[in-house]
């Protein structure tokens, strides 16, 4: 098993929580929202603070996904990148499906999962012409819709 991954994190509010995973083998770190009011969230993105901030290595890619739960009640969190250089507070952009009821955001819920892995080391490398597959320049739901 490769080595853990070091992410310094620092309380920027008394009362913000530690990313923690929920269960032992769930991969992504719960975000929990660290505000003073309650916020409603509608159609219109709105951003949560989290009450954090961290330090992640160079090597690190840190994404804020979704919650399965909220999603599924149309409660949806835009993915993002915390870059290894960004030092200011995790927020989550939080909005509403249109057709779904507005949601009030308490202090404390869980708002969004921080999911943690390694990058890959990458060299670009400019060619002439890409070699030949099956699948070609077929995208965007050419392989079918289900």
């Amino acid at each position: 098993m490769a080595s853990p991954i070091e992410i310094q994190f620092r309380r920027l509010n008394p009362r913000a929580k530690v990313p923690a995973r929920q269960t032992a083998l769930a991969s992504g770190f719960d975000l929990h929202a660290c505000i003073d009011a309650p916020i409603e969230v509608g159609t219109m993105p709105v951003r949560v603070p989290c009450g954090v901030a961290i330090a992640a290595p160079a090597d690190a890619d840190v994404q804020i996904r979704p919650r399965s739960g909220l999603s599924a009640k149309g409660v949806m969190a835009t993915l993002g990148t915390i870059d290894a250089d960004y030092r200011g507070e995790l927020m989550v952009t939080l909005y509403c499906l249109p057709d779904a009821a507005p949601f009030t955001v308490m202090d404390g819920d869980r708002v969004a999962q921080l999911v943690v892995s390694r990058l890959a080391a990458v060299e670009w490398s400019e060619v002439a012409s890409l070699d030949d597959t099956e699948r070609g320049a077929g995208g965007h739901g050419s392989t079918g819709v289900r």
